[in-house]
């Protein structure tokens, strides 16, 4: 690096305009110089080494015209420093990394301070920065980077220190093969659909201008004319969108399963056929219309089924809305920070006191407490110390600490756990299974029908053998039975919302609508899952000190103090200290004052207030005690706890007045589960404590062997469980693992949704059952009149819409969840 290419000289050509040294701005980013960093003999100025070593860089590979963007930079340049060794490892290609066919490699990389389209310009010129580069691409709105190189001649981490040296630190994509596969699906199916409605509305103006000619009569050769205009337009309907149905019926002929596909194709295949026959000899009915309307309305179904069956896949990508993004690690006294994907067993993570673990290990220094709630379900925070196990996902609350990594990834506890939530889902496919075979046994007495009435009718020479066959199978078509169920859920999932119920899947109802087994979780769900004040015991003019030591602390003690006090005045301390697992310590107004766990207090008490000893005896033992000392004097006790929800216990007592039997199912302490138990009315056996998510999975497993389990929670660790129960629901404020792979998601607070979502599970089967017998019968009235032969294929055609229809309003205007009045309006 030369020292003219710093300073400038005359004979050089002008890089970037030179500032002069009273506007103190960088000749990089434009920002202004801080005053340590100017040089006074430099005829340009940087303001920090980030934006020196690109100027220096840009120069060097001529890329001077990057400061014609100058106008529309915003930020300055700011350089990690990270040498992004990790890029280089093999568990991160094997995550992140692609082999392209001409043995390049291939990778999609986040990159921070993406803004403007000087930032575009750079990025993609990346190659000429650094050899072996072979093409960079950046999506400036998703600050997505495509990056092709060969492996052989540059690491990855060479050019990723090339990328952070400019400015933009990267990151590896998460999600990046299922997002394309899903924009590619999602993108060819929307095709086929607005081609399938595109010619369906083409289809149906031929069609109006023929029922026009045949009530005030029309010229033949027009009529031929929009006959074969409409035939022209529908085939292509059949050769694309329509595919995937000839496609679906095609698969289940080689695997011997019948599918809904193999009658619809059937059918629209008999339709073509027949109306083509028509076209060619100008008599009798065509079918394109329908037919072609047929295969719009089917196409979007089928899409929006498809939305609502990735629910399960997405919970397997919750590791990372769980775990943090980043991590700090330490090497040889240096402290980096890093992808959580980079991180590996054998490394050593430096966690501060707010900090998520990113991985699963062992504490090597430091002493501190740990908010396992997320994971285990236990409320109170836990003490740690060296030679404890933490887990990715858990909260460090007080004090930094080292930790040894020994599972990382997708070998963590969480990431196991996911797994088991995923595998849960899958397990459901028995009832999917069960449906297939129903609509098999439905698809093959139809087909049998249509076969028998064809050839029964053509062995005594009916004319109209093929028409009454056709008309069958068309009256017939599965789409009233296939709306009777999905369009009541429709309708029922729409009201339910309306209160504040989401529900995902019609399955779920039908099963709540007869009582089972409710096993709650407790912190969260029974209880509103966070620290409170449930007893003090001591002077008023003591809170105010309490407040004053626990006013900068995180810890969830010091919350619930805040949040019983919010108004009091909070006095100035001194000489505060904190002791990790103990409680803190302060000079308010030339006092000592402590506050913390009784342990701790008393190592500094020589005498206790009277009053506060006899009441100590009294206090709940469920409850999280801190003591209060003032001068050596013990003069004042806390007992904080998790404070149950004003609607639990109205709410079970109706529940089991209604035939449910109810079980509280948590990770918290058996003491404090079954001092909650005894309030709420649990049998003793039916409030069960200390349970591991593993333990609550095995649970809801056993239990599901002798009925339908309703498992009911808010936390990861209820995530596996509420997948693997026969219906999962989560409550108000839950977890984002547990809330994608429940069933039902309750959006109000409280246990009264549950009451309501029971009464309107029962009413929305009936209008289920109702919907499907008016299908069923309508399929037995419409195949006795074409097998007599009284329809025809167009009335046929006629007739199935309008069973659609009927089931349509039947869902709509049945009564399944009652709506609530808004707020503020009459009674």
């Amino acid at each position: 690096m030369s020292t003219d290419v710093l300073r400038g000289p005359a004979t050089a050509a002008p890089i970037a305009p030179a500032v002069p040294a009273v506007d103190m701005a960088c000749a990089h980013c434009g920002l202004t110089v801080p005053e340590g960093l100017i040089d006074t003999g430099a005829e340009r100025q940087f303001c920090c080494t980030g934006c020196h070593t690109a100027f220096v860089l840009l120069h060097e590979h001529g890329l001077d015209s990057y400061y014609g963007f100058a106008d529309r930079r915003e930020a300055p340049v700011r350089a990690s420093g990270r040498s992004y060794e990790e890029f280089d490892h093999p568990a991160f290609a094997q995550l992140y990394v692609q082999r392209t066919p001409p043995g390049l490699s291939r990778t999609e990389l986040y990159l921070e301070g993406v803004h403007c389209a000087s930032c575009v310009w750079l990025v993609e010129r990346i190659p000429l920065l650094q050899s072996g580069v072979v093409r960079a691409e950046l999506d400036i709105r998703r600050a997505l980077a495509v990056i092709e190189w060969d492996a052989d001649a540059v690491p990855l981490s060479a050019i990723a220190r090339a990328l952070d040296t400019l400015g933009y630190p990267p990151h590896p994509f998460r999600g990046v093969a299922r997002d394309a596969m899903r924009r590619r699906e999602d993108r060819a199916m929307l095709v086929r659909i607005g081609v399938a409605g595109a010619i369906a509305i083409n289809v149906m103006l031929a069609a109006l201008a023929l029922y026009a000619g045949e009530v005030n009569g029309m010229e033949t050769s027009f009529t031929d004319f929009f006959r074969w205009v409409s035939f022209a337009v529908t085939v292509p309907a059949f050769i694309w969108p329509g595919r995937v149905f000839f496609t679906g019926a095609w698969a289940s002929l080689r695997t011997k399963s019948l599918h809904m596909d193999l009658p619809i194709a059937i059918a629209l295949a008999a339709g073509l056929v027949r109306g083509a026959i028509n076209t060619v000899t100008g008599t009798g009915p065509i079918y394109f219309d329908g037919l072609a309307v047929l295969i719009f309305a089917l196409l979007v179904g089928r899409f929006l089924q498809q939305r609502g069956q990735r629910m399960a896949a997405d919970a397997a990508e919750l590791l990372h809305a769980i775990a943090p993004s980043t991590a700090r690690i330490l090497e040889q006294d240096t402290v980096r920070e890093i992808p959580a994907e980079a991180v590996l067993p054998g490394m050593m993570l430096d966690v501060r006191a707010g900090d998520t673990f990113a991985a699963d290990g062992v504490i090597v220094r430091g002493r501190s407490s740990v908010n396992a709630a997320l994971l285990t379900g236990e409320s109170r925070p836990t003490a740690v110390d060296v030679g404890a196990t933490v887990f990715a996902g858990t909260l460090n609350i007080e004090a930094p600490l080292q930790v040894h990594v020994e599972q990382a990834g997708e070998t963590s506890r969480i990431a196991k756990l996911l797994r088991q939530v995923e595998e849960s889902a899958r397990r459901r496919a028995p009832i999917v299974q069960l449906a297939n075979r129903m609509a098999g046994a439905f698809t093959a007495i139809v087909l049998v029908a249509a076969v028998a009435t064809f050839a029964v009718k053509s062995q005594r020479n009916a004319p109209h053998a093929l028409d009454d066959a056709i008309a069958l199978l068309i009256v017939t078509c599965p789409c009233a039975l296939a709306l009777a169920t999905p369009l009541a859920i429709t309708v029922a999932v729409g009201r339910a919302a309306g209160n504040g119920i989401l529900v995902k899947g019609g399955d779920a109802l039908e099963l709540l609508a007869t009582p089972g087994t409710l096993v709650l979780d407790k912190t969260g769900t029974i209880t509103e899952g966070r620290t409170a004040l449930r007893e003090w015991v001591g002077p008023a003019w003591v809170q105010p000190l309490v407040l004053a030591l626990e006013e900068g602390s995180s810890h969830p003690l010091a919350d619930g103090f805040r949040r019983a006090w919010p108004a009091l005045p909070v006095p100035e301390v001194t000489d505060a200290t904190h002791v990790a697992g103990g409680g803190l310590e302060g000079t308010i107004d030339g006092r000592r004052v402590r506050v913390g766990s009784p342990r701790f207090v008393a190592e500094s008490v020589t005498a206790v207030d009277p009053a506060v000893r006899e009441a100590l005896d009294a206090m709940d033992r469920t409850l999280t005690p801190v003591h209060v000392a003032l001068d050596g004097v013990l003069v004042a006790a806390a007992g904080l706890g998790d404070r149950i929800r004003d609607d639990a216990a109205a709410s079970l007592d109706a529940l089991r007045a209604r035939g449910w039997r109810t079980i509280m199912l948590s990770g918290d302490a058996p003491e404090v589960v079954a001092a909650v138990g005894r309030t709420l009315g649990f049998a003793p056996d039916d409030a069960i404590g200390a349970a591991s998510p593993e333990a609550k999975l095995a649970f809801v497993e056993r239990r599901k062997e002798a009925g339908t389990v309703v498992m009911v929670g808010d936390g990861v660790n209820d995530a596996a469980a509420i997948a693997a129960a026969s219906v999962g629901i989560g409550v108000h404020g839950g977890a984002e693992a547990c809330l994608a792979t429940a069933d039902i998601y309750l959006t109000r607070p409280g246990l009264s949704a549950l009451m309501e979502l029971t009464e309107g599970a029962q009413r929305s089967l009936r209008v289920i059952r109702r919907n499907i017998g008016f299908s069923i019968g309508y399929n037995l009235i419409g195949a006795g009149l074409a097998v007599a032969g009284l329809l025809t294929p167009l009335i046929a055609a006629v007739l199935m819409p309008l069973s659609s229809i009927t089931v349509v309003l039947g869902s709509w205007y049945g009564h399944t969840f009652a709506r609530r009045p808004a707020p503020g309006a009459r009674t």
